[in-house]
């Protein structure tokens, strides 16, 4: 089946990159007028208020900051899983592999006692403008994590097999995930100023 498809594992000679690259920039293409959007509605709801709290006087700056390093550490972990396997070596590809996943779990959990702490203050959605905001990016934010995980769970377990047959495809598969991953870690770096910090 794979060699009726054509520019899975080499550039299309117009594009100059394979189907599934093309198909994820453009899927993060779409990604980014979905954040575009919400970010645009946070700065109007922010200049169209007249008062406006700072984020650092609601939020936790401490655990935002721990979550931003984990993320920029997943971020390196996915890097180093695709270098790997550009040199062959499967077992490191899947400590690297590994590690990524437990960090962005680890994302989670401290997210999930950051809203924990919420919640027990009574601030929810519907508590302010603020935290409707707050909640909205950040929730949405968290279920990009949980997809990532599930794709790169995948990548990890069954999908490696593809690693055996077919090593260029699934090396591209992996920095295809990257590229998701990378992502989702930038829309962090622009959303922890954004609402602990300004």
């Amino acid at each position: 089946m794979s060699d009726m498809i054509r520019y899975i594992s080499k550039p299309h000679p117009v594009t100059g990159v394979t189907n599934a690259k093309l198909g994820i920039w453009c899927f993060l293409a779409s990604e980014v007028m979905l954040f575009g959007a919400l970010f645009s509605a946070y700065i109007l709801l922010r200049t169209g208020a007249t008062e406006w709290p700072v984020g650092a006087d609601l939020l936790n700056v401490p655990l935002a900051t721990v979550n931003t390093l984990i993320l920029i550490a997943s971020s390196v972990t996915i890097v180093m899983s695709w270098a790997s396997l550009a040199m062959k070596d499967l077992s490191r590809f899947r400590i690297y592999m590994g590690l990524t996943i437990l960090l962005a779990c680890a994302f989670l959990v401290v997210k999930g006692f950051e809203y924990g702490a919420k919640f027990e203050h009574h601030h929810f959605p519907n508590s302010s403008t603020f935290y409707a905001i707050y909640y909205t990016l950040t929730g949405l934010h968290g279920l990009h994590i949980v997809g990532g995980i599930v794709v790169n769970l995948y990548l990890l377990f069954p999908g490696s097999a593809m690693w055996q047959t077919e090593p260029e495809r699934f090396l591209g598969r992996i920095e295809c995930a990257g590229l998701y991953w990378h992502f989702v870690d930038l829309v962090w770096i622009f959303l922890f100023p954004v609402l602990y910090l300004l």
